[in-house]
């Protein structure tokens, strides 16, 4: 651990030192997040790419803005009268544009503090790391252990669980196990996913980018139309046929959630088992618009 600290002391010095001046337009939050940026190593760049997923899909349901809907009073008079509420829902778009871009930035900026204080067993993880170390398979077994995920909260730096608190995400060392444990099982669950060659029938169907947010550089989960859950209730109550029940949508893990969270698994099945239908939902539309702006720089 102390020769990794050194590590990272030395390569903040030298990159302070070489590119002071045009770090001088910079604040210290994109500052930090450049500097960062040459320390992921090479070989842990596709890791720390389902990481940062991981930790975006909580950080997003924490973080994005509530729906809300700015409604027209009638009035009497003059025709300027309604300007503005039309100036308010203006305003508050361009609110919701810069939120997206501050958001991706502290994204970007938590989720490579974290990374760089994991394990390198944790940061290397793979679906044929899991298949060759029995014990390594065992450790990050699911559910994990609870005396892992409180050895992983003791590693992180103290400037992320300061920014934690302060954006509301955390509060006690109880949540601050809860929230690390969340992003860590999502990220496990990527990680040592079996490659698309050991599920051709499922990749086949691959879409290019997010069904719903179109966002084509972030992991990608198929999310059931007729969830599995109901598939029984569906064929016995005639929501749909036998062939029909494995309708799939590849979708974004934050948006895979927000479908989720907006319907009951019955609802899903029977009013939104397609992908036009998610789509003609009005809070989806809204849903779609936002999330879609959160995006990652290129490394």
């Amino acid at each position: 651990m102390g020769l990794r600290n050194d590590r990272r002391g030395s390569i903040l010095a030298f990159l302070s030192l070489c590119l002071n001046s045009h770090f001088k337009q910079l604040d210290s939050f994109q500052t930090s997040i450049l500097l960062k940026t040459f320390m992921i190593a090479q070989n842990e760049a596709s890791s720390f790419e389902l990481f940062r997923e991981s930790l975006s899909t909580t950080v997003i349901e924490r973080l994005a803005p509530r729906s809300t809907t700015v409604k027209k009073r009638g009035v009497k008079g003059r025709k300027n009268e309604i300007k503005p509420v039309v100036q308010s829902v203006q305003k508050q778009e361009e609110e919701q544009r810069n939120d997206a871009e501050e958001l991706s930035e502290f994204i970007e900026y938590l989720a490579e503090e974290i990374f760089l204080s994991l394990p390198l067993e944790l940061r290397t993880l793979s679906y044929a790391a899991v298949q060759d170390d029995a014990a390594l398979s065992e450790r990050y077994d699911l559910p994990l252990d609870s005396s892992l995920v409180e050895q992983l909260v003791e590693h992180l730096p103290p400037s992320t669980t300061e920014s934690l608190d302060t954006y509301g995400l955390t509060g006690d060392a109880t949540s601050l196990d809860r929230f690390l444990e969340r992003i860590i099982i999502a990220y496990v669950t990527l990680a040592t996913a079996a490659p698309p060659e050991y599920t051709p029938s499922i990749e086949a169907s691959r879409a290019c980018g997010c069904e719903i947010c179109a966002r084509d550089h972030l992991p990608l989960t198929y999310h059931h139309l007729i969830p599995r859950a109901v598939h029984a209730k569906a064929v016995k109550r005639g929501w749909h046929r036998d062939w029909e029940l494995n309708k799939v949508a590849w979708l974004c893990r934050a948006c895979h959630s927000f479908v989720h969270k907006i319907a009951t698994n019955e609802e899903l099945a029977k009013e939104l088992c397609s992908i036009d239908l998610l789509l003609a939902r009005e809070d989806v539309v809204r849903w779609a618009a936002w999330v879609g702006r959160v995006r990652w720089k290129a490394r």
